[in-house]
């Protein structure tokens, strides 16, 4: 088969009607294009929110939850067991936040081969005071330099360096919205009040944006010991231990696993977040069916396009049919490039 040959008629073939070439080019062009461009802005879009939740979320999360406790004096009791208990009303017991031996559950889990790293946090409802005006708020307790390699706190500080909330005796790194409200600025004084009503005055040393606005609005950011003395705690009080785990899909076995050992609570990341990656997968597969649609009706307006072109042709194929070729022109006998300016008409040798 001479290639050449066939390269020369289909050559001359697109040229005698370059423009409807040219738009059947085109509408390719386009419709590709646009495929990339929409799957494109689709998963830049899922990369963007997985940033701002998933960045910030521990893989697993131990936890002290204020609850019922489900054995009531009148279940233990062996004069009732016969009977049925109807309790209304019943209230929390008296539980504490705190993890309990929270050192010895640090240390253990330094040395399990699944973890990735941990990074302790306390966290605390306060009220900020501006004037006579008190804004409720929540200041996180954190460890920076493990907050920001495993959850990329650095990232989020617009204003100030992190490393100060460890350097600087007392200090806090406010939300955006919080440092608005306030009208603070690094290296004003923050009057900080607890729910006991214990208060303290903290320098900011910078400001935090995580691009949730209502986030940003209440969460302030400070040492894990400038939170225990905003508390009036010790040294080994903490109300969190966040972990990240070398391997994702296996958060949700190893909090059952953490919770049973440790005798607290545990949540992994695909419980905290199912409605996001819910939202996530229904993204992408709107992405993808809005995109094989845009294909589906270009590949039409494309193939009308070729259709016609064939039609027009129709004249060239018989001539060219009649002096040899095959209609899949895979197959013809020996010719001779005559004129490929009139068509490439061949003429047996």
């Amino acid at each position: 088969m001479n290639l050449n040959l066939i390269a020369d008629i289909a050559k001359s073939l697109l040229l005698a009607r370059w423009r409807q070439s040219l738009v059947a080019a085109i509408g390719v062009t386009f419709s590709i294009t646009m495929f990339i461009t929409l799957l494109g802005f689709m998963n830049g879009l899922n990369d963007l929110l997985d940033g701002l939740i998933l960045n910030r979320t521990p893989h697993v999360r131990l936890f002290n939850e204020i609850k019922p406790n489900p054995n009531q004096p009148v279940n233990l009791s062996s004069d009732f067991q016969g009977g049925h208990n109807f309790i209304q009303s019943i209230k929390s017991s008296g539980g504490r936040l705190e993890i309990h031996n929270g050192g010895a559950i640090l240390e253990a889990l330094k040395v399990d081969p699944r973890v990735l790293g941990i990074s302790p946090k306390i966290s605390s409802p306060v009220l900020y005071n501006a004037g006579t005006i008190d804004i409720t708020g929540a200041v996180s307790g954190i460890d920076v330099i493990a907050e920001s390699a495993l959850f990329f706190f650095k990232d989020y500080v617009r204003e100030g360096n992190p490393l100060d909330l460890k350097n600087v005796s007392n200090s806090i790194i406010l939300g955006k919205g919080v440092a608005e409200k306030l009208l603070a600025e690094i290296g004003d004084m923050v009057q900080v009040t607890t729910s006991k009503g214990d208060r303290l005055p903290l320098p900011v040393v910078g400001t935090f944006q995580s691009g949730i606005a209502d986030f940003d609005k209440v969460q302030s950011f400070a040492s894990i010991a400038t939170v225990q003395k905003l508390l009036g705690k010790p040294n080994t009080y903490i109300t969190d231990i966040q972990i990240k785990l070398k391997d994702l899909k296996t958060a949700p076995v190893v909090a059952k696993e953490y919770a049973r050992l440790f005798q607290a609570d545990a949540e992994d990341i695909q419980t905290a977040n199912s409605q996001f990656e819910t939202g996530s997968f229904i993204r992408t597969l709107i992405s993808y069916v809005v995109g094989i649609v845009l294909l589906i009706v270009a590949g039409f307006g494309i193939f009308n396009i070729l259709n016609m072109m064939i039609y027009e042709k129709m004249d060239t194929i018989a001539i060219l049919k009649a002096t040899g070729f095959s209609g899949s022109i895979l197959r013809h006998r020996d010719y001779v490039f005559a004129d490929h300016h009139l068509f490439g008409w061949l003429f047996p040798c």
